[in-house]
């Protein structure tokens, strides 16, 4: 019988490492992956001492002033590099972001691996705030701290259903992206409408994993159900939430849903995730597994890692990108959009 899945599962990720098939860990973890795409695991073996650390540094440096912050955006305008800011459509602040790309330069990321043809991806240099001289450090022991639970994550996903941890293609390095969102309290009315203010609209991941910490007073994050109603994603102390990703959707032709999650406003502080999306390889070809096809066709695209990270800035300022924002992409110069000043 399956379990239906009424909340967010809270999973010890090493009772359930270890976890005999047909156990009730691995038949929790498995309908959660196949109907809602979340989980939060405790006993996930990142130190919560890294965890303070990071935000500890991460947090001074989204406390500085906005003319400060304003020095910290990427030089040339890489929406994914440094610190950005960006307004709904009446001009008031919803999100505040600062991104690291997983290789410092082209240099770098040969000397880990990454194959020549993909070395673009990490042209546009990080921003290191001089203000926090150990952020670089710490940031990098966090990031792989997550990418490990990640691992965990899919060999776990790997037994609950059955098939062989090897399963899922594991080549190394991994392909990364690394955020953290700061969410603003909203103080503002919605005109003309009853609705929850909407910080971050409702998506799916790309990755395989992301593995994401918040922290807050509210329950901000929330996941989708199968009918289509929404989910509290409640803050549990020192646990880690792991959405599934599109790709890991495609590996399993369908059968694990990818975990669509969309941010509400509310609380009386600023609201803080971090979020490490993990990819395959760069190299890897990311099509549905034999094992879940069987002797049906695959329901999904061929999907080219490396293509689509070359690739990533220009799909993404075709959708989402401002005018002036696209203008200072192509001229290789910062950017930083305009917000209403708090009255």
């Amino acid at each position: 019988m399956t379990t239906e899945i009424v909340s967010v599962p809270v999973i010890d990720l090493e009772a359930a490492s270890v976890a005999e098939p047909g156990s009730e860990e691995l038949a929790q973890a498995r309908a959660a992956a196949e109907q809602l795409g979340i989980i939060q695991v405790v006993n996930h073996g990142v130190p919560q001492q890294l965890i303070d650390d990071f935000h500890g540094s991460i947090g001074r440096i989204l406390a500085l002033p906005p003319a400060e912050k304003e020095k910290l955006a990427s030089p040339t305008a890489h929406p994914y590099r440094g610190w950005r800011q960006w307004p709904d459509d009446y001009g008031r602040l919803e999100l505040e972001r600062f991104s690291f790309g997983q290789y410092d330069d082209p240099a770098s990321a040969a000397a880990a691996g990454v194959p020549e043809e993909y070395l673009d991806v990490f042209a546009h240099a990080n921003v290191w705030p001089a203000q926090e001289p150990g952020l670089r450090e710490v940031a990098r022991a966090y990031h792989d701290a997550n990418v490990g639970v990640a691992r965990r994550v899919l060999a776990l996903y790997a037994r609950a259903l059955g098939v062989p941890v090897e399963t899922f293609p594991g080549r190394t390095p991994e392909y990364t992206t690394f955020v953290v969102n700061d969410y603003p309290t909203w103080t503002h009315p919605e005109p003309g409408t009853d609705e929850e203010k909407l910080l971050l609209l409702e998506h799916a991941d790309s990755s395989v994993l992301t593995v994401l910490h918040q922290e807050g007073d509210y329950a901000g994050l929330q996941g989708q159900r199968p009918d289509g109603t929404w989910i509290s994603v409640p803050i549990v102390p020192g646990a880690l939430q792991v959405f599934t990703g599109s790709l890991l959707t495609n590996w399993t032709n369908g059968l694990l849903k990818p975990g669509r999650h969309r941010v509400v406003a509310g609380g009386t502080v600023t609201r803080r995730s971090t979020a490490v999306f993990v990819y395959p390889s760069l190299d890897t070809v990311v099509e549905p597994l034999d094992v879940f096809v069987g002797d049906g066709e695959p329901e999904f695209d061929a999907y080219h890692v490396g293509r689509a990270a070359v690739g990533s800035v220009e799909d993404y300022l075709q959708v989402f990108g401002r005018p002036e924002q696209v203008a200072a992409w192509r001229e290789g110069r910062p950017y930083v959009a305009a917000v209403q000043e708090p009255a």
